[in-house]
Order: structure tokens, then C-alpha cells, then sequence
């Protein structure tokens, strides 16, 4: 009897304490809802960032199905660096703003100028970015000399805007220009209207306005019609904690090379591209590619390799030419070398087919060589520099990164350290010797100039 009131009056203490825990916690959680909760504890808590932006090629589009975007791969580094998880919103650009401060997201971020209206609106990031608002027509469309030779022109621009504020700024201060608004049209789609001479005028950001040169060549950046402004990410202007973890995320981006290497990857070599060069791309995209495309896409997929890119590589080697011979004597669509070929099983490497098959087939074996590099982007990189210049070289290149405290495994540091290759003081100590180093950095701008190019085409705003 004793042993039983002793166990049940131990049951009852447990039971107790079970009641007194459970009632702590209430008390905690009801304290806490007592509370408003800050928008960067939500976003832990939901374990979700809201990103509001706008469909362009410059901030988010999707590719192959897959969202991409310089602003949108920026925002899904600074969930990474919030431990969350991504979700975007693109409510329309009129809409961004509205949309940020009803509480639908958590951030604006489109390539947005920081100006004296908006700062009345939101509260702006760490900027990012320069850029300059420059005056877009088409090559055959005589070009203002200055803002006051925009009178009586016709500008066309889309709505809410940074250039609507300035032409409206313009036309106060007595040019007498007509701006004609559009709600939510891309800036890219108002200059494919200047391309396509359906219009002769509009505004873009330099940035913008470089890129785009890629994809219609027969467009040409005028003067400019602002001093340089900064791009910066939108915050509720009530939510400091958001903008002080923005703020930390720039920080940390720009001292890890985050933000250099996105900025990299969408932005490469804007200030030199050759508007001729591209256009005759555009023109052999139409008339050589056709004869080539189906063999190209076919043994891509073999290799899990972008056709688009391969595409690329090929006419960087022979502007789809069967015939073409480099300096060296090799010849053939993708300048496969005999030893190459043999080596690979290929007989007739001159032949078109076999040159296709031959040269991926190399590239997919260079690829397969830098399987320590996880982000396939980069790692693709380094077996085109393999493909140009040699898999000894690159590795000369790799240990002089090492030396020098760069992260070897991005493409940027490679960049770096390529070039070193032809100095003879350095050359003398490496394992392979010397090198025309900064060919394969001027070859692989080139590719992905072309290779952005065929993207550009296949994008989604859906």
C-alpha cells in the first residue's frame, strides 16, 4: 500500500511538472505574440523571403525552365544568407512599390535608381551599382548632340519610372520633348521597338543599354541625360531590420566576391563588345546554324552541355566555316587537331559531323577533369580554357591563383592569372611553360558574349 501512494504521489509531482511546463511555454508564446514581430524574424520564422521584382533580362526571367536573373540570383544568395528559402513576386513594375508596402514582400529588388521621389517612399540598401541614363535610337536615326536637341522629339519610356522623372524634369526646365508613357513594358522591349525602328527614341541605363547592344546591334547609345546614379535594393521605410540585414548581406557579398561574381556572370565585358562582330552572328545564327543545329543538340544531350553554349564555342572557332584553318593549320568546324581526333577514336575530323562529335566529346573529357568544382557554370569555364590553351596550362594558371590568395576554383581568379603565363620571368617556373595566357580569357569573353546572345532568344517572362 505504502509502495503504491508513494508511485501515484510521484505520477502526480511529474504530472505537475509536465502542467507547469506546458504553462511556461504558453505564457512565452503568448508574450511573444504580445508582441509585432520584426519582418526578418517572419521571414525566419515562415523560413521564406519574398523578393518583388520585375521580369527583364537584367533582374528575373526564366531560362530552360529555371528562374535566372542578375537580381534574382543576388536575392537567392541573401536567402541562402538568411537560411531561408525564396519565393518571387512580380506584381509589375507600377506595382512594386505598392505591393512592398501593403506587406506582400519583403524586398524590392529590379534594378531600381535610388532618386529624391523614392527616397520619400522606401528606404534604399548599400547601392550596388552605377549606372547612367543615356538616350537610345537606331543606328540609322540622326542622334541628339545634347538635351536641349531633344526638342520636339518624341521619347517613349515606361511609366513611374527614373527616366519618366528625368524627361519630366527635362521639359520643366524649358526643352520642349514629348515623352509618350507605357505601364509595365520592359525597357529591353521598348528598345527592340528603337531596333525594329517602331519607334525612334527611348531612355535605358547604361548597364541595360550595353547588354542590349548584344541582342540588336543596330541600336546606339546616345548622350546622357543624368549624372551617374546608384542601383540599390527598396525596404519598407518602417522596417530598419530588414535594411540592416540587407545592408550586412552587401557587405558580406561584396567581401566574399559574391557580388563580383554575379555581377561577372551578367555582365562581362559590356564595355567591348563589337556591335559589327555581333551582327554578323545574328546573320550566320540565320544562315550557317540551320545546316549544323539538329547534330549539335543531339550530341549536347549525350554530355548534359547546353547546346546553346557548344554553339558558341563553335562558331568562335570557325564561324560555323567546315573549311576554316586557324594559324596553326588545324581545321575543321571546331578546330579539332589530328592527335585530338586519333586520340578520341575520330577518323575524318574534318568532316563536319565528326569535328562536331570529335570537339564536344574533348570538351566533355576537359569538363570531367575539374569534377572538384561544384558549380557547373565555373566549371565549364575552366575546361573551355583547357579546350583553348591546354589542361597543363590551366594548371599553371590554378597554382599561381593559389599562390596569389585567390579562391582557384572561380573563373575570375583564372582571369588573373592567365596573363602571367606569357611573362618570362614567370613562365620560366612553371611546369608547362610558357603560354599566350590572355588568349583564352579574350576566347571565352568572346563565347559567352555569343552564347548570352542565343539565350537571349530562348528567355521566358512567364
Amino acid at each position: 500500500m505504502t509502495r503504491f501512494i508513494r508511485t501515484h504521489f510521484i505520477l502526480l509531482l511529474l504530472t505537475a511538472a509536465c502542467l507547469a511546463l506546458t504553462y511556461v511555454c504558453v505564457l512565452i508564446h503568448e508574450s511573444r505574440l504580445g508582441r509585432t514581430l520584426s519582418s526578418v524574424e517572419k521571414v525566419q520564422e515562415s523560413g521564406t523571403l519574398r523578393l518583388i521584382t520585375a521580369k527583364a533580362m537584367n533582374t528575373y526571367y526564366l531560362y530552360k525552365g529555371k528562374p535566372a536573373g542578375f537580381e534574382y540570383d543576388l536575392a537567392r544568395e541573401f536567402a541562402k544568407f538568411m537560411n531561408v528559402e525564396l519565393d518571387v513576386i512580380t506584381p509589375g513594375w507600377n506595382n512594386m512599390f505598392l505591393c512592398l508596402d501593403q506587406g506582400k514582400g519583403d524586398v524590392v529588388a529590379a534594378g531600381i535608381s535610388i532618386t529624391k521621389r523614392r527616397l520619400g517612399q522606401v528606404a534604399f540598401s548599400i547601392p550596388y551599382m552605377t549606372v547612367q541614363q543615356r538616350i537610345i535610337h537606331h543606328r540609322l536615326i540622326l542622334e541628339p548632340n545634347d538635351i536641349e536637341d531633344l526638342g520636339f522629339r518624341a521619347i517613349h519610356v515606361r511609366r513611374g519610372t527614373s527616366y519618366h522623372s528625368r524627361l519630366e524634369q527635362v521639359k520643366i526646365e524649358g526643352v520642349p520633348l514629348t515623352y509618350i508613357l507605357h505601364d509595365n513594358t520592359p525597357t529591353e522591349e521598348l528598345i527592340a521597338m528603337v531596333n525594329q525602328r517602331k519607334i525612334k527614341f527611348t531612355v535605358a541605363d547604361s548597364n541595360i543599354a550595353l547588354i542590349s547592344q548584344r541582342y540588336y546591334p543596330d541600336i546606339r547609345i546616345g548622350i546622357p541625360i543624368q549624372e551617374k546614379e546608384s542601383l540599390a535594393w527598396a525596404i519598407r521605410k518602417d522596417d530598419p531590420e530588414m535594411l540592416k540585414a540587407v545592408n550586412r548581406f552587401f557587405l558580406y557579398a561584396n567581401e566574399t566576391g559574391i557580388l563580383e561574381a554575379i555581377t561577372e556572370k551578367y555582365y562581362h565585358n559590356i564595355n567591348q563588345v563589337d556591335v559589327f562582330d555581333v551582327k554578323k552572328f545574328h546573320k550566320r545564327i540565320k544562315s550557317r546554324l540551320p545546316q549544323y543545329k539538329k547534330l549539335i543538340q543531339t550530341e549536347c544531350k549525350k554530355y548534359g552541355f547546353d547546346w546553346r553554349l557548344i554553339t558558341a564555342v563553335i562558331y568562335q572557332e570557325s564561324h560555323f566555316n567546315e573549311d576554316a584553318v586557324s594559324k596553326t593549320n588545324v581545321r575543321g568546324l571546331m578546330q579539332v587537331t589530328h592527335a585530338t581526333a586519333a586520340e578520341l577514336g575520330i577518323k575524318n575530323y574534318k568532316k563536319p559531323d565528326q569535328s562536331i562529335r570529335a570537339g564536344i566529346k574533348y570538351l566533355h573529357k576537359m569538363f570531367l577533369k575539374f569534377d572538384h568544382i561544384d558549380d557547373e557554370y565555373q566549371r565549364m569555364l575552366f575546361a573551355l580554357a583547357s579546350y583553348n590553351i591546354g589542361y597543363g596550362h590551366v594548371l599553371d594558371a590554378i597554382k599561381l591563383a593559389h599562390k596569389r590568395g585567390l579562391d582557384p576554383g572561380v573563373w575570375r581568379s583564372l582571369k588573373q592569372t592567365l596573363p602571367l603565363l606569357a611573362r618570362p620571368a614567370v613562365a620560366k617556373n612553371l611546369k608547362h611553360g610558357y603560354a599566350r595566357g590572355g588568349e583564352p580569357v579574350h576566347y571565352i569573353d568572346r563565347i559567352l558574349t555569343y552564347y548570352d546572345i542565343l539565350r537571349q532568344k530562348e528567355v521566358s517572362f512567364k
